[in-house]
């Protein structure tokens, strides 16, 4: 299976690991464009993990399904309020079907797009969020923009992340398949967690034409969920898709 799934211990720690997600500030826009995307339809998260985008928009008055592949990660949301609103599909997002569709709105984001590792797989989650939606109905995918260019010749890893609690390093391991491995070492209530996994890198130019070979077009792009303009120098992006009639 190309798709990384998170087990248990991973989903034990997630929410304190990446607490800084969780802020109102960062879920305010998140929300407020997901919400306008949405047209009072109903929305499904790919990849919706332990609910911290789902449950956020759910309370914005959308409904919201999730699709999530780790059974540990959704049981997480389920324990949390407000998760009975939001309805949880156990399954892979390259091809998992989820029930009261069509939706307005499929969205997937924190980078989720690259945790599946083949590009054949990638396209699929496209075509996959293509057959859940109406025409019309939007795709909005949320992904770093490679950073090749941090990283010095002949280097094999770089240190991402050095924080008292969190070091997260990336290595360069398939340059031809764009695949690279991101390992972590959590230090959680007295513990240390360490996990690694790969994940696929994926151009903004590639993500575009996996919209059109799936039967998007790109409608939007920007650097972030505050709408800023996107550009060669933007680390990351919010990619609008719309799914032609």
């Amino acid at each position: 299976m190309a798709s990384i799934t998170w087990d248990a211990e991973v989903a034990e720690v997630y929410d304190e690991t990446y607490a800084a997600m969780f802020d109102p500030a960062v879920l305010g826009p998140m929300t407020g464009l997901l919400a306008e995307l949405a047209r009072d339809g109903p929305a499904l998260e790919f990849a919706s993990g332990t609910g911290r985008v789902a449950l956020a928009l759910s309370a914005r008055g959308v409904a919201v399904q999730g699709l999530e592949l780790s059974r540990a990660m959704a049981g997480r949301m389920a324990a949390k309020p407000g998760a009975g609103a939001v309805p949880v599909t156990i399954g892979d997002m390259t091809a998992a079907r989820v029930p009261g569709g069509p939706f307005t709105l499929v969205y997937l984001v924190a980078n989720t797009i690259m945790n599946v590792t083949a590009q054949d797989d990638q396209l699929a989650v496209f075509g996959n969020a293509a057959a859940h939606l109406e025409p019309g109905g939007c795709f909005a995918v949320e992904v770093i923009v490679p950073q090749l260019r941090r990283m010095p010749a002949g280097e094999a890893a770089r240190v991402f992340t050095f924080e008292p609690d969190h070091v997260g390093i990336e290595t360069f391991d398939d340059p031809v398949g764009q695949v690279m491995w991101s390992h972590h070492w959590v230090h959680v209530a007295g513990r240390l967690v360490r996990h690694s996994a790969p994940y696929r890198y994926v151009w903004p130019a590639e993500l575009d034409l996996m919209g059109r070979l799936t039967g998007f077009r790109l409608r939007d792009r920007w650097a972030g969920w505050d709408r800023a303009p996107f550009s060669g120098d933007s680390p990351r992006q919010v990619a609008v898709f719309e799914k032609l009639p």
